[in-house]
């Protein structure tokens, strides 16, 4: 799972900027950028990032995970 390719997509379908997500989340334009990029970020963030967009990234991680097991 790569939670920055995520976020992006539940920014796009908000139909909010990147302009308008840095500034929910504190950050710069480059550095909200930098988040769509990573596959993994800290939980604090993500924390912030699933109240700001109204998505539960963390669900999302939880059912990768049971994917995952189920797989093995």
């Amino acid at each position: 799972m790569h939670i920055g390719s995520l976020i992006r997509r539940e920014l796009k379908q908000s139909g909010r900027t990147v302009t308008w997500f840095a500034a929910q989340i504190c950050c710069t334009r480059t550095h909200a950028y930098k988040i769509f990029n990573k596959e993994s970020i800290d939980t604090e963030l993500m924390r912030r990032i699933s109240r700001v967009l109204g998505h539960d990234f963390f669900q999302d991680l939880s059912r990768s995970l049971g994917e995952e097991a189920a797989e093995q």
